[in-house]
C-alpha cells in the first residue's frame, strides 16, 4: 500500500528592501576600491622603497648632490622628430633610467661639455651603463651639425620645440635648461636635476648619485625596454 501523499513544502525567502540592496552594492564598490588600491600600491612598492632607501636610509651617509623634483614630473604625451624626420612619441621612452641634455643644434662649448660629461657618466657606470640612456633634446629646427656624429654614437637625439620643453624640464633659479643634466626614471618621472655648469669634480658626484639610484633600484629595474 503507497503511502499518503505529503503537501509540497515552500521555503518562502524574503526578498531585501531597496535600502539594503543599495547598502550592499555601497560595501562592494568600496570592497573593489581597496581591492584596486592595493594593486596599485603593490605595483608601485619596488619604486617607492628605492626612492625611501635613496633619500631616506642613504646606507653611505652621504649627502645627494642631484636635486630632487618634488613633485615628479611625467614626460608630457609630446611627438618628438628623430634626427632622420622620423616621429617618435616621448613617453616611448620609458622603461630605462634617462640622462637628459638640452640644447639647441648650434650646440655651443657649454652644450659640447654638457654632451661629454653626459658620455662620461654614462660610461663610468661599467656594467650598470646598460641600464641609463643618453639623451639629447634639440630645442630647435636647425640641422645638428656632423662634428659631433663620433660623440653622439649611442645617444637618441630628439627634437622637442623649446616651448614644449619648458612646461616639462625645469631649470634651477636663474638659470637656462642647457646648464643641466636631467634624470629621468624608468616610470617616466622627471626626478631629479644635477647643478647647472657641472664641471668634472660635479661629475664625480653626478656618477655616485647615479650608481645609487641604480643600485637602489636593482630590484625592479632591468636593462632593456
Amino acid at each position: 500500500m503507497s503511502a499518503p501523499d505529503e503537501p509540497l513544502g515552500l521555503t518562502v525567502h524574503s526578498m531585501p528592501s531597496p535600502t539594503q540592496a543599495l547598502q550592499g552594492e555601497g560595501r562592494r564598490t568600496a570592497l573593489g576600491r581597496w581591492k584596486m588600491a592595493a594593486v596599485m600600491l603593490c605595483c608601485a612598492a619596488p619604486v617607492i622603497a628605492s626612492y625611501f632607501t635613496y633619500y631616506v636610509v642613504r646606507p653611505e651617509g652621504r649627502s645627494v648632490y642631484g636635486e630632487l623634483i618634488d613633485p615628479q614630473r611625467p614626460l608630457p604625451a609630446l611627438t618628438a622628430t628623430a634626427r632622420d624626420g622620423t616621429p617618435t612619441p616621448l613617453p616611448a621612452l620609458k622603461g630605462q633610467w634617462l640622462l637628459v641634455s638640452v640644447a639647441d643644434a648650434a650646440c655651443d662649448a657649454l652644450c659640447e661639455q654638457q654632451l661629454y660629461l653626459q658620455r662620461q657618466l654614462r660610461e663610468s657606470l661599467g656594467r650598470e651603463k646598460d641600464r641609463l640612456d643618453r639623451v639629447w633634446l634639440v630645442s630647435d629646427a636647425a640641422p645638428v651639425p656632423a662634428r659631433l656624429d663620433n660623440g653622439l654614437h649611442g645617444a637618441t637625439v630628439l627634437r622637442v620645440p623649446a616651448a614644449d620643453l619648458a612646461q616639462w624640464l625645469v631649470p634651477a633659479a636663474g638659470h637656462a635648461l642647457a646648464e643641466h643634466l636631467f634624470v629621468v626614471d624608468p616610470l617616466g618621472n622627471l626626478m631629479m636635476r644635477f647643478p647647472a655648469r657641472m664641471d668634472a669634480e660635479g661629475a664625480g658626484h653626478a656618477k655616485r648619485d647615479l650608481g645609487r639610484l641604480l643600485r637602489a633600484s636593482s630590484s625592479w629595474d632591468e636593462a632593456g625596454r
